[in-house]
């Protein structure tokens, strides 16, 4: 299908989860040799643009599709289970979205949000909490920005970023968005882990950048409201769903070698891999693994969604609780991502490491995205949930 006929035939009375599958298969042909060569996915990308998918989550005031956070989710599972990092780049460009819906006024939530319905614009992130490197100082005009952002993700070939800069005067960090292209604005493509190889999340260096008043979604100094706090969920369940993408593509992956390359062990006493006992008792044990975290994960999106909706009537408890259950669905995801991807070898043998295949790619992506934050603080706030009712205290990662 030629890209012009791809990009006709997506209109809003598609089913996102039709063209998701689409989306992800024609993904999925290419994905063990975009994952060996790395860099920047430029064509992936634009079909990605071309699918319609990028209005997903915006309001249908503002011309999006309007949809719920489950169906983003359920999207960004799809697209992880045959490419992650490109599933990752999707996911963060609506996290962006949700930023402004959580951060912005009503009329820069107008501007911007009709603005990338209108021009089907690409969002990347340059709001690393943890990096104050970028530093924003008083202009009559709103900022000026100065320094450098690592893990921006989806930076490279994306038309806005969010970004976060630190203000020195109030010892607080705001919240702006700015043009890709803007003056002064450099993304360098310099990514280099060893997994999610094409999610684009090198440095931004900003050098004498202007940011007017009107594009601070936060402005420095103000404290962040319940609402507000809502992103680090919206992010935390991004990654839950992308980890679960990657073990339920492992598992899928894994039961079409058996069925079509695997040769049963000797000892088996069966004619084909599939019908051995021990091979169908570690598949179930994968399934238990993947199953739980899979409705962990759906719950908390449905949450999310009912919270989301609520808009400034979030309280601080109803945050608190939604912090929980994202938590639990991020942990189990974590760990079914990581065991599913590394314990399929042991179910089809040797000759799966060989290259042409490429299964590796789903340990080495969920290994390397799951180091994002540490797991064990997340079990500690479950933990203390657990004890004595302690909500997880709001910052960018719980």
């Amino acid at each position: 299908m030629s890209h012009a006929l791809l990009k006709a035939s997506h209109t809003h009375a598609d089913d996102p989860l039709q063209v998701a599958a689409e989306l992800a298969q024609r993904l999925a042909a290419t994905a063990n040799a975009r994952d060996q060569a790395g860099g920047h996915a430029a064509q992936e990308r634009e079909w990605i643009r071309e699918s319609g998918l990028l209005t997903l989550s915006i309001p249908t005031a503002y011309g999006g599709q309007g949809a719920d956070w489950p169906t983003v989710y359920q999207v960004i599972r799809i697209l992880a289970r045959a490419d992650s990092a490109l599933a990752h780049v999707f996911g963060f460009h609506h996290l962006q979205l949700a930023g402004i819906q959580l951060y912005g006024s009503a009329q820069q939530q107008r501007r911007f949000l009709t603005q990338t319905v209108e021009q089907n614009l690409f969002w990347g992130n340059a709001l690393n909490p943890l990096d104050k490197r970028t530093v924003a100082t008083d202009a009559d005009y709103g900022f000026q920005l100065d320094g450098i952002k690592s893990f921006s993700s989806g930076s490279v070939g994306s038309d806005w970023l969010t970004i976060s800069a630190w203000h020195e005067a109030s010892q607080s960090a705001l919240i702006g968005v700015v043009p890709s292209r803007q003056h002064g604005v450099a993304v360098q493509a310099d990514w280099d882990a060893f997994g999610q190889k094409q999610t684009d999340s090198g440095n931004v260096h900003f050098n004498q950048v202007s940011l007017p008043s009107t594009q601070v979604l936060q402005a420095p100094g103000v404290k962040a409201t319940a609402q507000a706090t809502l992103r680090s969920q919206v992010a935390q369940l991004i990654m839950a769903n992308l980890y679960l993408g990657i073990g339920e593509g492992a598992f899928q992956a894994a039961r079409e070698y058996i069925a079509k390359e695997a040769r049963p062990w000797f000892a088996s006493g069966v004619d084909k891999a599939g019908a051995d006992p021990l091979i169908q008792h570690r598949f179930g044990q994968l399934w238990l693994k993947l199953r739980p975290a899979s409705v962990l994960a759906d719950h908390a999106a449905q949450e999310l969604d009912r919270l989301f909706r609520l808009g400034a009537a979030v309280t601080a408890q109803q945050r608190g609780e939604l912090a929980v259950s994202v938590a639990e669905a991020k942990v189990l995801a974590h760990q079914a991502g990581v065991d599913v991807s590394n314990d399929i070898f042991e179910l089809t043998g040797a000759r799966s490491t060989s290259a042409k295949f490429g299964y590796d790619r789903f340990w080495r992506n969920v290994r390397v995205h799951t180091l994002h934050d540490p797991v064990d603080y997340k079990i500690r706030d479950l933990g203390r949930y657990a004890l004595d009712g302690t909500l997880p205290e709001p910052t960018a990662y719980s």
